[in-house]
């Protein structure tokens, strides 16, 4: 195969918009758009709860209380972004997160109330308040996706972009692979929410999904990256010797109901390591376990929730993974360790989604917008998702007018490792400790990538995880230093010199470059 090509192709369509991804940012922006008068289809890879919202246990992080403000919540996200959050963008999503909510609400998002019919707040790392409103407990995600999708937005499941085509003049429109197979969307918008890349390593709270799509479709229709080698690993997933692929987390915030990190002989995990303990940012607390393991020479630690009184009403979804595992939460510990969970950095945007390419947006975690930083509060990622998803949406309304028409349809061949060797390359290289040696190995492993053209699913799945490993490797060599989530062993120390994004994009013959992106004036 050489090469789909428009006579090749089984469908075409037209519309205004194209999201990808069938999230709490995709389904926003598709809404949006939509109320504005815009035609727009939607494709989602799974199905309808198929997405990493679908997982988000622990919240939305919105200021509700007399007793907080705006200003504190973006105090706390700009401390954990270790000095490169965008200030300006921590203000503006925090301070839309009221009106965000109050969208789901109308929607018929129900949040969980105290007898007081007051909507109940908990506590998660690097939050220093009771901020994270919540659903079912610890099923936040699920209604979040529950109330978009009852709002009833079409969407085309089962349907993969191959890629975003791009002009001179922007954005013409997509390559879809669907059942009926290969197909030519003309758009002259396309939004990008297709979530995150946890399936770049061997195990992770993500779904089977999150293969980095969004990542490989940016990079190949000329747009720009940046902090890639932030990666913030959950500090408390559930443990089992072997496990593989999807872990369940052990949400934040059975801490922030009072639940401790402890070795297998009782003491303290993060004591005397940071002012917030256990509810420390959440690279401090990976770090932290990660060392313990390392002196300890085992694999998890444990969480003691004991104490907390009503453990399986409060949450319930954990509740039941733990049993799934033997583990009784009321009289056992929790055997945890860290696990990839969350990428800080992404698509370069704007704060309305746009990127460098016209017509080309992006929402939610596969975006950096300056938010998170080098790494991420708590309960930041639905509010994110939901603000510029909206935002996005809205903005997609300029292209409009645009005529668009996809005349190039030829997929070109990408480079393409099998998937288990990637996960064991940035499993082994670039996990929650990294060092020089390792991420030259991890660049060796990677280089071996053969070129061919992506014939399904799994395929294209599969290119996407390999240039974003490539080009997120690039990024963490580059960064000599420890900052946020990304930890050199051989530069334990911050350096003020690097307080910068490094960004990365492909050459105009295909090799990834990087670069800084305030020369290109984007950040």
């Amino acid at each position: 195969m050489t090469g789909v090509r428009r006579s090749a192709s089984t469908w075409e369509a037209d519309a205004d918009l194209v999201v990808i991804g069938g999230g709490v940012a995709g389904l926003t922006a598709a809404r949006t758009a939509s109320l504005l008068g815009l035609r727009v289809l939607t494709l989602s890879k799974g199905g309808p709860t198929d997405t990493a919202t679908q997982y988000a246990q622990g919240g939305i992080a919105v200021v509700g209380d007399i007793d907080d403000t705006e200003d504190a919540h973006a105090a706390d996200t700009i401390a954990a972004g270790a000095g490169l959050c965008d200030p300006e963008a921590v203000k503006s999503i925090v301070g839309a997160g009221r009106h965000a909510v109050g969208i789901l609400t109308d929607l018929g998002a129900v949040f969980d109330q105290g007898g007081d019919g007051a909507v109940l707040r908990t506590r998660e790392g690097g939050h220093s308040t009771r901020r994270i409103i919540h659903a079912g407990g610890d099923a936040t995600g699920a209604e979040v996706q529950r109330a978009l999708g009852a709002a009833g937005m079409p969407v085309l499941f089962g349907a993969a972009a191959a890629r975003v085509v791009a002009s001179v003049d922007g954005v013409q429109g997509v390559i879809a692979l669907s059942d009926n197979g290969f197909g030519v969307i003309h758009a002259p918008a396309v939004l990008l929410a297709t979530g995150g890349f946890g399936q770049l390593y061997a195990c992770s709270t993500n779904p089977a999904g999150a293969t980095a799509d969004g990542i490989g479709l940016a990079l190949s229709a000329g747009a720009m990256v940046a902090d890639l080698e932030f990666v913030q690993f959950h500090p408390t997933v559930l443990f089992a010797a072997g496990g593989l692929g999807r872990r369940p987390l052990i949400s934040e915030a059975v801490r922030g109901e009072g639940a401790r990190l402890v070795d297998a002989t009782g003491a303290g995990v993060t004591e005397g390591v940071h002012p917030l303990g256990d509810l420390a940012p959440r690279d401090v607390v990976s770090k932290a376990i990660a060392e313990r393991m390392r002196a300890t020479g085992t694999d998890h630690v444990y969480l003691d929730a004991r104490g907390i009184g009503g453990f399986a009403k409060r949450f319930p979804t954990i509740t039941t993974s733990c049993r799934e595992a033997g583990i009784d939460p009321r009289h056992d510990l929790i055997p945890v360790a860290p696990a990839a969970h969350y990428q800080c950095g992404g698509v370069v945007t704007d704060l309305y989604g746009r990127t460098d390419v016209p017509g080309l947006y992006a929402a939610g975690e596969v975006a950096r917008t300056g938010l998170h930083g080098a790494n991420r509060l708590a309960s930041n990622s639905l509010l994110e998702g939901l603000v510029i998803g909206e935002r996005a949406g809205a903005a997609a309304a300029e292209r409009r007018e645009v005529r668009a028409e996809v005349l190039d349809t030829v997929l070109s061949p990408q480079p393409v490792l099998p998937r288990a060797q990637v996960q064991q390359a940035m499993t082994a290289h670039a996990g929650v400790v990294r060092d020089g040696a390792g991420l030259d190995l991890a660049t060796a492993e990677l280089a071996h990538a053969a070129g061919s053209v992506p014939g399904d699913i799994a395929a294209l799945e599969d290119s996407a995880l390999t240039v974003t490993a490539q080009a997120l490797v690039l990024a963490a060599r580059l960064r000599t230093e420890s900052r946020g989530c990304h930890t050199r062993a051989d530069y334990p120390d911050a350096d003020d010199s690097q307080r910068r994004s490094i960004a990365v994009r492909l050459t105009t013959d295909g090799v990834l470059a990087a670069t800084d992106p305030r020369l290109a004036g984007v950040l």
